[in-house]
């Protein structure tokens, strides 16, 4: 009967005896009416064509039931079959991040206490080496053992776990031999520090409370220097003085205890765990003193040189061209 209602006819079985047995007096008309339709049952035209309403033998989606109903949307991909893809993506992108941008460390000591804790986690950029930037003074960088630093400490055996997410980032190494100090002197400064005294650069004294720890002295336990920092290479010293086997203890080892900047990992930046123990690391004020660098230092007397220098050169030109003038 619905057959009979939508063609327009009075009576539903005199409009199908009309399809069944006139199939000679379907008109072109007719065959241009039902042209859209058929079109549309495969998915290639317009739901109702152009300037037609819905209707006339078409739902609200463009095919009735008859013309064969409206085309199956593709089904969607099961969910277990996308988390592979998924898992790999995200392991790709966390290797990428750890080789190329940041890279998660472990606190295995006391030598940089309090700025940083036993088992603290810090993250530590990467990315800005990779465009020639080099350690300043101040900076808490992770750095390759030179050599002979580290000789003597065991270091953990992890298992396969352990050993695949340090591999992709997302744990700390446990078998790379890394230190974590703080950066004092930089390539041409002269540093050294005397038993009672600060650590100088260049000449400059550091006022260093904001940082050591508390109860320590600058260097009491082992004076050194002074020492030239050579180009390309760095001056480090733990936070924990009396606790720390930094520069001043390998200067016997090629380098005279200073770090090739070569071996510099990065530079740790925060403290991503523990959560309560989540802060930047910034660079001390102490660094930012005016006179600090060597080229600053170098550059002073030379500038006191050609202000002196200056007025005795003027008189002397004047006197030469007043001579001149007078003969």
């Amino acid at each position: 009967m619905a057959v009979g209602a939508r063609s327009g006819h009075d009576g539903p079985e005199e409009g199908r005896e009309q399809l069944a047995e006139s199939p000679e007096e379907v008109t072109e008309d007719t065959t241009e009416r039902t042209a859209p339709a058929a079109h549309d049952a495969h998915g290639t035209g317009s739901p109702h064509g152009p300037g037609s309403p819905p209707g006339d033998g078409q739902d609200g989606d463009g095919a009735g039931p008859e013309d064969g109903g409206s085309t199956a949307a593709r089904p969607q991909r099961s969910f277990w079959k996308e988390l592979p893809l998924l898992i790999g993506i995200a392991l790709l992108l966390a290797l990428l991040i750890k080789t190329f941008l940041v890279q998660a460390f472990s606190i295995p000591s006391d030598s940089m206490q309090d700025t940083l804790q036993r088992g603290d986690r810090v993250l530590v950029d990467k990315l800005t080496p990779w465009f020639g930037s080099e350690p300043e003074r101040g900076e808490v960088v992770v750095f390759h053992d030179p050599g002979g630093w580290l000789e003597g400490t065991p270091t953990p055996s992890p298992n396969i776990v352990q050993n695949f997410l340090s591999f992709i980032g997302l744990m700390p190494s446990s078998e790379e031999k890394d230190l974590i100090k703080r950066v004092i002197a930089v390539g041409g400064d002269t540093v050294e520090c005397k038993e009672g005294g600060k650590v100088q650069v260049n000449g400059h004294p550091l006022n260093e409370e904001g940082y050591i720890y508390p109860g320590n002295t600058p260097c009491d336990d082992k004076p050194f220097g002074p020492i030239k920092v050579e180009e390309g290479r760095i001056w480090v010293m733990g936070d924990h003085r009396q606790n720390s086997l930094d520069s001043r203890y390998h200067q016997e080892l090629p380098g005279r205890g200073t770090v090739s900047t070569d071996e510099v990992v990065g530079r740790a930046f925060v403290v991503a765990w523990p959560v309560n123990r989540w802060s930047f690391l910034p660079v001390p004020d102490t660094f930012d003193q005016s006179g600090l660098s060597a080229a600053a230092s170098m550059a002073v007397p030379g500038a006191l040189g050609v202000a002196g220098a200056l007025p005795v050169v003027l008189w002397r030109r004047r006197r030469l061209t007043g001579g001149g003038t007078a003969g």
